[in-house]
């Protein structure tokens, strides 16, 4: 017994000195046509391989280099280049047959290309359709077994960018991807990790295929998405929109390789959505359902709800691609939300209040559509203040002459009962129609004006008075003119001394009264004829 375990045991060792002298005795580079020829017909693309290394005990072939080449339609360079490729494959069937059979497949620091046409294809639809092969192929030679059990990459580098587009290509760095089960007739699981621009990190996990034989870029997928920490100043998602903030995204992604069905929210840190906007004071949130069609580059938003602390708001609409832009029409409805929740993120839209001055409670309203350009967009509809108060601005005390005139008591603040207006916003600035305000301790206001970029202020507004003072002598319905000029931060408020008596004096029917009563008007109010 001792004598036949000795021999075993000096068998096995001859085995194995042989198995590692093996790859001493063959040449891998012998099988190197084979396998660019196998890889190229299986692609439909071009494929190069470096000098091939044997390795015996991981069953492995490993090329030190490798490249695909793009299709010529849209590009005369590599989809992929990479330093390493290593084959896990049956070796006697190789060594022995010729036979290649796929076990796995490791791609070490690739560089990928992903391009889309003007007309929404992709430079990957075409791998593996058989109209792009480039390598003839008799038809007694045996075909690719593309099952892999397990497929990697590695600290990879994909360029996501559009042919004919000045915009900048999206750059994800550290990219690694794992596919298991891989067959092009079944459906296999995937992941994907990613970091992109402005220090994003992207994440996919889910399942795809089969493989769409006509167009790999529709083949059917399910996957979760995870997006932390996504600079939309840095990234090339939303170019020369202004837009800025920190984001990350949870959500589900289901596609028929055509239509896509998207759910999720994303949360926004220092939120930026005009040009000259700065950061919000509060996160913002955005649940969404949206359906997306992969073709046209359009879809529609079927629900949205915004959170801003307690206020809400809802979102509905579509969007579509033109060009290098992206197009919406959205409807946004805000009922009763909080006013104070809402002022924190007045910074972000570049709407500045009077200087030392913010509101306390009250609710607002909304009612508005946006649309055109990401870049250009255009804002419709109505707002609405009610039972709210501008502390740090008195309105009564920035309305002098109106304070001589009608006894007008100031105080620390405005109270507002109610205040809405029509407004319109563009990168013009903002322009207000039938703009009507309540205050308690004024009276009526109503009147219309414009906002510059620049928030140079230019409105014309009518007072109607409540309390007594000179006025009262003149009838309970006289109405105050007057200009709103200045800034935003510092609003400058001018009498129209003319416009003040003229219906009144219109009654007494005499143009000396109506010049003396102006000037004496013009004398107490300190004012302008």
């Amino acid at each position: 017994m001792k004598r036949l375990l000795i021999g075993v045991a000096i068998i096995a060792a001859i085995l194995v000195l042989l198995v590692a002298a093996l790859p001493f005795f063959v040449n891998a580079n012998q099988f190197r046509p084979l396998l660019e020829t196998k890889l190229t017909k299986a692609l439909g693309r071009p494929v190069k391989l470096g000098e091939l290394k044997l390795s015996i005990f991981s069953g492995g072939v490993t090329a030190s280099e490798v490249s695909i080449g793009d299709d010529p339609k849209f590009s005369p360079g590599p989809f992929l280049s990479a330093q390493a490729l290593t084959v896990g494959v049956d070796l006697p069937a190789l060594i022995f047959s010729r036979e290649l059979h796929v076990k796995r497949i490791s791609i070490d620091q690739p560089d990928i290309t992903l391009l889309e046409n003007p007309m929404g294809a992709w430079n990957f639809s075409t791998l593996g359709s058989a109209t792009t092969t480039t390598t003839p192929s008799s038809s007694n030679e045996a075909a690719l077994d593309l099952s892999v059990k397990v497929l990697n990459v590695t600290n990879g580098k994909i360029v996501l960018g559009r042919t004919e587009s000045k915009m900048k290509p999206e750059v994800f760095e550290k990219v690694d991807i794992q596919v298991q089960d891989f067959a092009p007739s079944a459906v296999f699981p995937f992941s994907l990790s990613a970091d992109g621009s402005g220090g994003a990190i992207v994440k996919l996990d889910g399942k795809a295929g089969p493989l769409n034989s006509a167009d790999a870029s529709a083949t059917p997928l399910e996957a979760t998405i995870n997006v932390t920490h996504l600079d939309l100043a840095h990234s090339g998602f939303l170019p020369a929109t202004g837009f800025a903030g920190v984001v990350s995204l949870n959500g589900n992604l289901s596609s028929t390789g055509t239509q896509a069905h998207i759910k999720g929210s994303f949360q926004a840190e220092q939120l930026v959505l005009a040009r000259r906007g700065t950061p919000a004071k509060r996160t913002v949130s955005f649940d969404f359902d949206l359906q997306h069609d992969m073709q046209k580059h359009a879809g529609t938003l079927d629900q949205g709800a915004l959170h801003i602390g307690a206020a809400q708001a809802s979102f509905t609409g579509s969007y579509d691609r033109e060009g290098d832009a992206t197009v919406l029409k959205v409807k946004l409805s805000g009922p009763a939300m909080p006013i104070p929740d809402l002022e924190a993120m007045l910074p972000a839209l570049d709407i500045i209040l009077p200087a030392g001055s913010s509101f306390q409670g009250g609710t607002a309203s909304a009612n508005v559509t946006i649309s055109g350009p990401t870049d250009r967009m255009v804002l419709d509809g109505t707002l609405g203040l009610n039972n709210t108060k501008l502390a740090g601005f008195d309105l009564g005390s920035k309305l002098a002459f109106m304070a001589r005139l009608a006894g007008i008591n100031e105080g620390s603040g405005t109270e507002i009962q109610s205040m809405s207006m029509n407004i319109h916003i563009d990168p013009a600035g903002v322009r207000t129609e039938n703009l009507s305000l309540v205050a308690p301790q004024i009276g009526d206001v109503t009147g219309a004006g414009t906002v510059s970029a620049s928030h140079a202020l230019d409105f014309n507004m009518i007072a109607k008075v409540r309390t007594g003072g000179l006025l009262a002598v003149m009838g309970p319905n006289t109405t105050v003119p007057f200009k709103i000029e200045g800034t935003s931060s510092a609003p400058r408020f001018d009498p129209d001394t003319k416009g003040i008596v003229a219906d009144k004096l219109k009654q007494l029917g005499g143009s000396d009264v109506q010049k003396a009563a102006t000037g004496l008007l013009k004398g107490f109010l300190g004012g302008k004829k």
